[in-house]
């Protein structure tokens, strides 16, 4: 198989560019992280791609075996794409690149984020520090999408689906948890106006979202 746009250089990294540097890809992935999507829920997630641009994405990564499309049986009788077990092995390259990333000193605070790229956020930015011996699994009901983290042993694991018997459960928006995770807002201010909403316990839900930490920028230039 050969690509329309390579490096033409015989390093590995180089030629993993070739397979996954073209715009779009890499987000693509993230969106599929955490288990298939259908188009429809790819454009939900990355609003700023155009529908011809995310269907050349996806053919190129399924032609270099990093995703697989697979067709439901009845009644969804419809498609969904996911990652293939090497596709899977860019999850903590993409949660180390995030991780690179927040630091950088020209990265725009406050714009939106995907669901997935919240979840995602929680494994890269967990401070083991932090949650010390707190222990607590925290459903996480962020409009239609379901997802639950669970914290232990100074590590979190991070999955979509409900949690069995979870301590307590987040419901509301990704942009108001997005906000009180990292932007600030105070949880009872989010959960006063609405925008958030705790089952369970509260103290476990007011402990949790102070475990993650966004790394000091790197000065700027000049």
């Amino acid at each position: 198989m050969s690509f329309k746009r390579s490096y033409e250089d015989g390093c590995a990294a180089a030629h993993a560019l070739d397979l996954v540097g073209e715009r779009w890809a890499l987000l693509i992935v993230r969106e599929l992280v955490f288990g298939g999507k259908r188009f429809t829920d790819l454009r939900a997630g990355l609003p700023g791609i155009s529908p011809n641009v995310l269907t050349l994405r996806l053919e190129e990564l399924e032609q270099a075996s990093v995703l697989r499309r697979r067709r439901l049986l009845p009644p969804a009788a419809t498609y969904v794409y996911e990652l293939t077990d090497w596709g899977r092995e860019l999850a903590p390259l993409l949660m180390a690149l995030g991780r690179w990333g927040s630091r950088s000193p020209l990265m725009t605070q406050g714009l939106p984020v995907s669901t997935a790229s919240l979840m995602m956020s929680l494994q890269t930015l967990f401070s083991a520090d932090l949650a010390g011996d707190f222990r607590a699994t925290i459903g996480l009901r962020l409009g239609d999408e379901r997802f639950h983290a669970a914290v232990a042993e100074g590590a979190i694991v991070v999955e979509r689906g409900e949690a069995e018997r979870p301590d307590a459960a987040i419901t509301g928006t990704t942009a108001a948890l997005a906000e009180v995770l990292y932007g600030g807002r105070k949880l009872t201010e989010a959960v006063k106006a609405g925008d958030l909403a705790i089952d369970g316990d509260k103290a476990a839900v007011k402990r949790f979202v102070t475990l993650f930490v966004l790394p000091e920028p790197v000065p700027a230039a000049g």
